[in-house]
């Protein structure tokens, strides 16, 4: 995995985690250990979908950097419906508080979401490729006398 991708992955997972541990805190203050579990769950569900959304956009990026804008729309679609889905099916369990896990799961996908914006706004990414030199000297433009 390329440097730039550890560290946009660093830039969004660290703060999403340190959400899901106020999350934790909060919902462990509020609805006791069942609560506690509930944020643990919700904080581990978003950071592995959505980071193995991001490295698969990354690589997508890398290999087919035609189709990276349908491939980013249709992750982030399949994301949050499958996120979605989670919150349906884990809707009526008595493992975990539901509240504490819907509740965590929303809150740690924004936060992921707008890490992942202000990492991206932040890394400075080359929109074209620049020609490699082969030991020819650049030519001044103009006239030469």
């Amino acid at each position: 995995m390329p440097s730039n991708d550890v560290r946009t992955l660093l830039q969004t997972a660290v703060p999403t985690a340190v959400a899901g541990a106020v999350a934790v805190a909060i919902s462990a203050g509020v609805a006791g250990g069942k609560g506690a579990l509930g944020a643990v769950v919700g904080t581990v569900v978003v950071v592995l979908f959505m980071g193995i959304g991001l490295m698969v956009l990354q690589r997508t990026a890398r290999s087919m950097p035609h189709l990276f804008q349908a491939m980013g729309l249709a992750l982030y679609t399949a994301q949050l419906l499958l996120l979605f889905i989670f919150v349906a099916v884990f809707k009526n369990t008595s493992l975990f508080n539901p509240k504490a896990f819907a509740i965590t799961l929303v809150a740690t996908t924004l936060v992921w979401i707008g890490a992942q914006a202000r990492a991206h706004m932040k890394a400075k990414i080359l929109y074209v490729e620049p020609e490699s030199d082969k030991g020819e000297k650049p030519r001044k433009p103009g006239s030469e006398a």
